[in-house]
């Protein structure tokens, strides 16, 4: 199962409302079984009673939508959703690097060869303090590698940053080429902001290689775990159609401006991940979440990314 962190308090709300609906609709059924044998109750009663029925059949009708949602979003949105892998330095020319590093986050489609993540993930010295201590020196940033992996294509394509946004964590990157025999459709973008309370759903590669090494079947396992090369390892997996993304779910606790808090669990690895509402669509992008408080996890507002899409349609 890739679903994780179903809340449990969904099954007994609905368990609930379905004891709270047969309840009402056995004190109609005695209430008419009762006539002729003693007055019936009130006009008025009745319809406060089916008014009742209606709204209980609502309640059930929407936590029932609400609790197969994540299902649905990973099942139908999954091939659209990447793994990306990078490597980048930070060094003075003609010098060994005084930083080399990997990254990996979680992209999405969002446009006809465009996709979404974090800056911190299309450019990783982002707001990185060792990268501009360096930097700070006479150092320069560069990235080696950027490469997106999407479930079910065998190979990585490259992918280069083209928007970069210059006050929250987002950036839209290009692909530079297609997956073999995979449509990739854009995942649909919400047309307003989201109302705290409503569940949210985040989709993406917690853990980056590791975690999908850990959920891969025994053999695969065993051969890799305790492999140090990243690439070769993702390239196994790609092969084997084992780049498959994870969900977890969680409510939205606060939004602020264009940032939003929710519980649901994440990791380095899922930077850049959507963030789906109860209906379906996207509302954010993942961005980070706070050591030691589970219900700290931050995203950034689609709101803020919609602009960017625009200007990288314009440029490519």
């Amino acid at each position: 199962m890739e679903l994780g962190n179903q809340p449990p308090q969904a099954s007994g709300r609905i368990k609930l409302l379905c004891l709270a609906f047969a309840a009402l609709v056995g004190a109609i059924l005695l209430g008419t079984i009762g006539v002729g044998v003693r007055h019936p109750e009130p006009p008025t009663d009745d319809v406060r009673l089916e008014r009742q029925i209606q709204q209980l059949s609502a309640q059930i009708q929407q936590l029932k939508q609400e609790e197969a949602m994540p299902a649905m979003v990973l099942n139908r949105y999954r091939d659209s959703i990447c793994y990306i892998y990078g490597v980048y330095h930070v060094g003075k020319p003609g010098q060994r690097p005084g930083l080399r590093a990997r990254v990996s986050g979680t992209g999405f489609v969002v446009a006809d060869g465009l996709i979404a993540t974090n800056r911190h993930v299309a450019e990783p010295w982002y707001e990185d303090p060792d990268s501009d201590a360096l930097m700070s020196r006479g150092s320069t940033p560069t990235l080696e590698k950027l490469i997106a992996f999407f479930p079910g294509s065998p190979t990585p394509v490259t992918i280069t940053p083209i928007v970069l946004s210059a006050n929250t964590d987002l950036a839209v990157l290009r692909l530079e080429s297609r997956p073999t025999d995979r449509e990739l459709s854009p995942l649909p973008l919400a047309s307003t902001a989201p109302p705290p309370g409503d569940l949210v759903t985040v989709i993406g590669y917690p853990m980056g290689i590791a975690g999908m090494v850990a959920k891969s079947p025994a053999a695969v396992y065993e051969r890799l775990a305790y492999r140090h090369d990243d690439m070769g390892a993702a390239n196994e997996l790609a092969a084997l159609s084992l780049i498959r993304p994870s969900a977890t779910v969680g409510h939205l606790g606060d939004v602020v401006v264009d940032k939003l808090i929710y519980d649901a669990p994440t990791a380095h690895g899922g930077s850049g991940g959507p963030v789906f509402n109860s209906r379906g669509e996207v509302i954010g992008i993942n961005a980070a979440y706070i050591d030691g408080f589970s219900g700290g996890t931050l995203g950034v507002s689609v709101q803020a990314l919609k602009p960017l899409i625009t200007a990288a349609q314009k440029k490519r």
